[in-house]
């Protein structure tokens, strides 16, 4: 479990992953060597499991993002997941329960990019794709309390 000192060292981090430990024990009031043994001991317990940077897509071509919900063809599973995976442009994707196995985020340079990809999908699965717009929520963290 966590406490509140653990739980405003999260959202700090969640907030900017790059916070130096003199600017949380500010945050905290803690000092820098208890701030860092706390970081220490939440990511032995599994509660921090990584620090990361949030790149822009767009700054490497990638004008769209889609939503792919993708259904295998029969004795497809496997395979669908296998090429879900070799695919570099899926970003992100997650296995579900429902009508869809899959739901997946796919970034593209082009219209002709997102076709030509759903087309090779199209083989194996069936897709309905969506394009975002806009994302209001970004990645958050769930209430803590």
């Amino acid at each position: 479990m966590t406490d509140a000192i653990d739980q405003l060292l999260i959202n700090a981090l969640m907030q900017d992953s790059r916070r130096s430990l003199k600017a949380l024990a500010q945050i905290t009031g803690l000092s820098a060597p208890s701030v860092s043994e706390r970081l220490r001991r939440l990511e032995e317990r599994g509660v921090l499991r990584g620090f990361t940077v949030e790149i822009d897509p767009r700054s490497f071509g990638y004008q769209l993002q889609a939503i792919v919900r993708i259904r295998p063809l029969p004795g497809r599973l496997q395979e669908v997941e296998r090429h879900i995976i070799a695919t570099p442009q899926f970003t992100d994707c997650d296995k579900v329960t429902g009508e869809d196995c899959f739901i997946a985020r796919l970034q593209v340079r082009s219209m002709e990019q997102l076709d030509t990809l759903l087309d090779r999908l199209s083989l194996i699965a069936e897709s309905n794709t969506a394009i975002i717009k806009k994302s209001p929520v970004k990645r958050r963290l769930p209430p803590m309390a």
